[in-house]
């Protein structure tokens, strides 16, 4: 490591980084600084990002508009307590979410990260039918999905995924199915959630995509079956947002193409730009009103320390006039017939399993995962930060990238691949 700056080699013996076996894992890259859509390491070498700082930076890097509303909110105040105090930047989010959003989906609870915004719409759930005098106690959830590393949402990811099986003894037992994808499965998912809706309270689902479960799409007709199914049994609805929301599927919202409302919606990631921790769970009128109450009991007994982060909001805020001043559905546009066509030859290949896109999402699956991990170094040698998982390569490049750029990123791809 001589030739890592004296903040790596003196700080990289005490880092425990995500989702890594410490003791066999590669050496982090150490990063300097990042402009538009690249990363540049501190050796000099830059990375055109494929996959935005998982998926969150949606404008790119240091973006003006969002730096500058953060250093005046940061010479203003950077953080201010949300127990009985509010600030200016949070009310103005709030105000502009509830308008964005389908229906009298109104109430906003933000909090700091999105296992964080899950929780909090798993509680308000639970504690929804406690206020109405019924103890429902369990989520209904689905296989492939992923919702956050929280003990709570553990419980709601795919338990047979693998990633959090060590704590299936100790986590909350749900009810697991599978996705409906045909108008027989619709059936049989109805009569299975009426069946147990005594005892659910929210059916928990990501919306089109299932992200870390490794980018499955479904049809925007599955959304609308679960609302059905839920209206039918008395059950709600929570839409996770995260990955999907703010034009990753090509429309504002995953949900604005099934033309639903859910009970509630988590967001975070791109909610920012990517550049502040931020998460907000918003829920239905008729959630809130059932905390509404005279009985102190009745409220809902959350409060992350930094809820509403002064800092944070002003963010997403400038991160909001950038999604409504210009046209981000037409670029998510051209993104998405970029990768159709150029990750195409992909799926030629003995390896590849299958070559699919949605959005600003383009996905090979490849049959055997086992050199996955001997590409990641041969993917930055090309000049790109492309981080394959399970047995994908995928690309969620930033939604501004230019033309030559994404061609860098499914150039790589593709060779790499067929080499």
């Amino acid at each position: 490591m001589a030739d890592h700056p004296h903040w790596y080699t003196e700080g990289v013996g005490h880092i425990w980084l995500p989702y890594t076996q410490m003791k066999t894992a590669t050496p982090p890259l150490p990063v300097q600084s990042t402009d538009g859509v690249r990363i540049t390491l501190s050796d000099g070498r830059e990375l055109i990002d494929g996959i935005s700082s998982w998926w969150a930076a949606a404008h790119g890097y240091n973006h003006p508009h969002i730096m500058g509303a953060m250093k005046t909110q940061l010479e203003a105040m950077p953080h201010v307590m949300f127990g009985g105090m509010v600030n200016e930047p949070a009310l103005k989010l709030f105000t502009r979410l509830a308008a964005m959003l389908p229906g009298d989906l109104n109430r906003v609870f933000i909090a700091e990260s999105g296992s964080v915004s899950v929780e909090v719409a798993m509680k308000m759930a639970l504690q929804y039918f406690f206020n109405r005098g019924e103890k429902r106690s369990k989520f209904v959830h689905f296989r492939g999905t992923y919702h956050g590393d929280t003990l709570g949402t553990m419980a709601v990811c795919d338990p047979e995924e693998g990633m959090h099986g060590l704590f299936g003894d100790v986590l909350a037992k749900n009810l697991l199915s599978d996705l409906p994808r045909t108008a027989e499965d619709a059936a049989k998912f109805a009569d299975f959630l009426k069946a147990n809706a005594s005892d659910v309270a929210a059916v928990v689902t990501e919306p089109l995509v299932q992200g870390a479960g490794g980018m499955v799409f479904h049809q925007a007709e599955t959304l609308r079956w679960l609302r059905e199914a839920c209206d039918a049994a008395d059950v709600l609805l929570i839409v996770d947002e995260i990955f999907t929301g703010f034009y990753r599927t090509g429309t504002r919202f995953a949900i604005d193409q099934a033309g639903i409302v859910p009970d509630m919606v988590t967001l975070s990631k791109a909610l920012s730009g990517g550049v502040s921790p931020l998460s907000a769970c918003v829920a239905r009128e008729e959630i809130f009103e059932a905390f509404y109450d005279d009985d102190p009991a009745k409220a809902l007994m959350h409060g992350p320390t930094y809820m509403a982060h002064a800092l944070g909001c002003a963010a997403a805020n400038a991160s909001l006039d950038l999604f409504e001043r210009e046209d981000y559905a037409a670029k998510v546009h051209v993104i998405e017939g970029q990768l159709m066509a150029e990750l195409a030859p992909c799926g030629f290949l003995d390896s590849v399993k299958s070559v699919r896109v949605k959005g600003a999402i383009g996905v090979v699956q490849l049959h055997d995962a086992s050199g996955l991990e001997a590409l990641k170094p041969r993917l930055v040698e090309r000049g790109v930060w492309i981080r394959p998982f399970r047995d994908i390569v995928y690309l969620t490049p930033p939604l501004v990238i230019g033309k030559d750029d994404l061609s860098i990123l499914t150039g790589a791809i593709c060779d790499l691949l067929g080499a």
